[in-house]
């Protein structure tokens, strides 16, 4: 990584770039949170942040340290409950949900809840919280996270937040909303999105430094690959100021 930003750095202005202005987007627990102040502050103030205990269109000028912390309805539309947040995103009116997962597949299903067998696993982990729910309802989910072999593997231990399932049509089989799934994935080697027709991950850009060669080296699956590699452009000047100094002074998520 440059001695010039962390590598959380980096995954968090990469994060920032795909959250548009004007659009709503969950917010969850740490980097995405990070994310979505950054963009209000560069290029989205119109961005309307959702979180599941209940504040919406909040301002983010201090750094909330969970969903449920006050300073997630600090000058915000809309002060409610998790009831009304899940039922806003069933009814289609969230637009993006931020992710994190300890494993992804090919279809981009996420697990949070066990590694190995879920009734005598490995290693227990946090659970679904609210993941299940943004990612069965909002129209376009991303998912941000480390990328290694052991993360993303051919097949994930359990679905937690479901992806495309098991591919083409699965999602509106199992009675999900049509037009809905995984849009892109963010990792600390790239951003990655998903092919149209068999809605497998295909790789999109690779991160300052970093070769395809690399990206497939630590993927544990074939990873489709889009007509053009891009490279993504390093966090600028002002984003990392703003990042340091505004958004997260005391590198509780951004390291220092």
């Amino acid at each position: 990584m440059s001695d010039k930003y962390t590598s959380n750095e980096l995954l968090i202005c990469l994060a920032s770039r795909v959250m548009e202005d004007g659009t709503t987007a969950f917010i969850g627990t740490g980097i995405p949170m990070l994310a979505a102040s950054l963009a209000q502050a560069m290029h989205a103030p119109n961005l309307v942040a959702v979180f599941e205990f209940g504040g919406t269109g909040a301002i983010l000028e201090k750094l909330p340290l969970a969903v449920g912390d006050m300073r997630t309805y600090n000058k915000a539309l809309h002060a409610s409950g998790i009831c009304d947040i899940m039922e806003t995103s069933q009814r289609g009116f969230i637009e993006y949900g931020f992710l994190g997962g300890a494993q992804i597949d090919p279809y981009g299903n996420l697990n949070s809840t066990a590694i190995g067998d879920v009734l005598k696993p490995k290693v227990r982990l946090p659970g679904s919280g609210g993941g299940n729910d943004v990612g069965s309802c909002s129209w376009r989910t991303i998912a941000i996270m480390p990328h290694d072999k052991r993360r993303f593997v051919e097949k994930v231990d359990f679905i937690t937040t479901p992806g495309f399932l098991a591919g083409p049509g699965a999602r509106e089989e199992a009675g999900l909303p049509g037009g809905t799934g995984p849009y892109r994935v963010v990792t600390s080697l790239a951003v990655m999105g998903y092919d149209d027709e068999t809605k497998r991950m295909k790789l999109l850009s690779t991160n300052p430094g970093v070769t395809v060669e690399q990206v497939i080296e630590h993927t544990g699956f074939e990873l489709l690959m889009a007509d053009r590699i891009e490279t993504n452009p390093p966090p600028a000047d002002k984003e990392l100021k703003i990042l340091r100094e505004k958004v997260d002074p005391d590198g509780l998520y951004r390291g220092k």
